[in-house]
């Protein structure tokens, strides 16, 4: 983007040399498949730092970030309240393993915030989260049998794997290796936006209350409504997972937005400020079942980690109605512009948004784009294969997308009307390269 950060003090002075390198010792070279290049092509750059909306590699390159860690930043890069905080909190000590003031306040503040919600139990990701509330469910009803979507992505555990969004989506993978048949044997995967016939054998149903793992796709008008109808009809438990949609569609989440309750919910991301946190959370007595009290067991050495939760309360005491009501709305002029944009310049575009959640689907010269309403849908739009020449033209000017086509944006707090209008203009550009490619071949 013109600008260049501090040359970098880490070792190796290119991306390639990094990337090098971490092949020798991590698998892939990435500590999680969705940050590697598979899908697009190409050498991963290597952050070294971030302030606000924009991203510094090791050669120096300055990057405009709408990764925003998938999700977890809603505040930018490095805020000075959440910098603090955590400063704060690491000068008295970073793990403990008994009780500690933050874990009971960053759970006073989900549950103050989320209409229903009167218990959480903190843990260290959101797969855990997904995981536990599963295991919780299936305590509380005596069941076994599990309701996904397809295109939804729930973590990598391997009940949930079965018709995963996101880095599976992206990588092409029907599930993983290595998960026994006996795993899934339980879990039934339907399609999203149609409710699904559930009977007394299934222990509930879980969702993403906005699908944001396979790009960005909406609930239907009625779909969340006949699923909390069904599920109360079967006595199953209906479960939100909230790790990307809690506290970034708003103060109350997906709940508030749409007036839907489930029995239980999952959180991730914007809860730990830019640290390691996950939660799961529902009435007092459905998590009754829990143990100590109850004879659902769960457990984590570092659950409630007190850097976690002081970056937590910061950012949720920081934000207000009001900022999520600014945010929304310039994400929604963001995806109107962006999709113009990209238009204009040849390529076929769909941008959604959903509060804060942009999505971006594009499609070769010529192709109209129909926001999708399912994962097949989705993937329809996806196999056009533009999103790899679309993903290296942006960065290429100093836009970081995430490196896969089921990847939401996360524009935030950050991200004024001057850097959304500079990625508007630089999108344009970026079409044209891509359309003009396209039409010589």
């Amino acid at each position: 983007m013109g600008e260049e950060a501090t040359g970098s003090t880490f070792g190796p002075a290119t991306n390639e040399e990094w990337f090098a390198r971490a092949r020798r010792v991590i698998p892939g070279g990435v500590d999680s498949p969705v940050r590697s290049f598979s899908s697009v092509g190409g050498t991963p750059f290597t952050a070294v730092r971030g302030k606000g909306p924009w991203l510094y590699d090791v050669e120096g390159i300055r990057y405009l970030d709408f990764i925003q860690s998938y999700g977890a930043v809603l505040l930018g890069h490095a805020h000075p309240v959440v910098v603090a905080a955590v400063t704060r909190a690491a000068e008295l000590g970073t793990t403990f393993g008994v009780p500690t003031p933050g874990e009971v306040t960053l759970a006073e503040a989900i549950c103050a915030r989320v209409p229903g919600c009167e218990q959480v139990r903190l843990v260290s990701s959101g797969t855990e989260a997904a995981m536990s509330a599963l295991r919780l469910a299936r305590g509380q009803t005596g069941r076994d049998r599990v309701i996904k979507f397809a295109g939804c992505y729930h973590g990598h555990s391997d009940g949930l794997l079965a018709g995963g969004g996101s880095g599976v989506a992206t990588l092409g993978l029907p599930g993983s290796a290595g998960v026994p048949a006996g795993s899934v044997a339980n879990t039934i995967v339907a399609p999203y936006n149609v409710v699904p016939e559930i009977d007394e054998t299934v222990a509930c149903v879980i969702v993403e209350p906005v699908a944001a793992n396979m790009n960005l796709v909406t609930p239907a008008a009625g779909f969340l409504a006949g699923l909390r109808a069904a599920c109360d009809a079967a006595g199953a438990l209906l479960i939100f997972d909230e790790v990307i949609t809690g506290f970034r569609l708003g103060e109350g989440g997906a709940t508030a937005r749409v007036g839907v309750s489930p029995d239980l919910w999952c959180f991730g991301k914007v809860i730990g400020g830019g640290l390691p946190v996950g939660a799961f959370g529902g009435s007092e007595g459905v998590m009754a079942a829990l143990a100590p009290n109850g004879p659902v067991y769960q457990a984590g050495t570092l659950s409630g980690n007190p850097l976690a939760t002081a970056a937590g309360c910061a950012v949720l005491d920081h934000v207000c109605a009001a900022d999520y009501e600014e945010l929304s709305s310039r994400a929604a002029r963001f995806a109107r512009d962006l999709g113009a944009s990209i238009t204009a310049g040849g390529l076929g575009a769909g941008v959604a948004s959903v509060g804060p959640l942009v999505g971006l689907f594009v499609a070769p010269p010529g192709i109209t784009i129909d926001l999708p309403t399912d994962y097949d849908g989705a993937r329809a739009i996806v196999d056009h294969d533009v999103y790899p020449r679309f993903f290296h033209a942006m960065l290429g000017r100093g836009i970081a997308l995430a490196p896969g086509p089921y990847e939401a944006l996360f524009p935030g707090l950050a991200h004024t009307e001057l850097e959304l209008a500079l990625a508007v203009e630089v999108a344009g550009e970026a079409a044209a390269e891509v359309a003009a490619a396209m039409e010589r071949t």
